[in-house]
């Protein structure tokens, strides 16, 4: 059976963290790949800031480098407000011979007790939490706990470091930024 780790997240934009991320828990886990899954509007945020064709095309880029990173589409083309259990239902149906490790921050861990229908999606995968400043990976639910080197930036950050006109370099892949440059997404938004 072939194993997969889910990373599902707005990726407005993407950053070194998501990928840092996503390679620890591959690593620690013995994945074979990671998909990364841009959600067409979370059901736990607000609107995303950029639309989900940019967020696509940067998703794409930053994870280029990396063979056992893939994409897959299926909310946004769903459109809407995405609960991951519709997610790993669809996803179950196309691929019944993988298991699903579904990653997820600390701060995610704590709200697991609140996720839609969470009784039934912890029979549907195994959840692979991530350590975060602040936050301790207490639930009542079953969390692998992986070790990850804690890097603190989020999309918020980027968006407003490049608002301001500073520098994101390191934070982002360059294709990624050059990509931000070309489109002048998040200036004066």
């Amino acid at each position: 059976m072939k194993r997969v780790g889910i990373l599902g997240g707005t990726f407005d934009p993407p950053h070194i963290g998501h990928l840092i991320i996503a390679e620890e828990v591959r690593i620690s886990l013995g994945l074979e790949e990671v998909w990364f899954i841009p959600s067409y509007t979370p059901p736990h945020k607000n609107e995303a800031k950029s639309s989900p064709e940019h967020r696509k095309n940067m998703l794409s880029r930053a994870i280029s480098g990396n063979n056992s990173f893939k994409m897959e589409t299926l909310e946004i083309e769903r459109s809407g407000k995405s609960y991951t259990i519709d997610t790993m239902q669809e996803l179950g149906r196309r691929y019944p011979q993988t298991e699903f490790f579904f990653i997820i921050g600390a701060d995610m861990v704590e709200y697991l007790p609140n996720w839609h229908r969470i009784d039934e999606l912890i029979h549907m995968v195994t959840f692979a939490g991530t350590k975060r400043k602040g936050y301790r990976l207490d639930s009542p639910y079953p969390v692998k706990e992986v070790e990850v080197p804690i890097i603190d930036v989020s999309s918020t950050f980027i968006r407003e470091r490049i608002k301001e006109g500073k520098t994101v370099n390191y934070f982002i892949p360059e294709s990624v930024y050059a990509y931000i440059k070309e489109k002048e997404l998040y200036e004066n938004k």
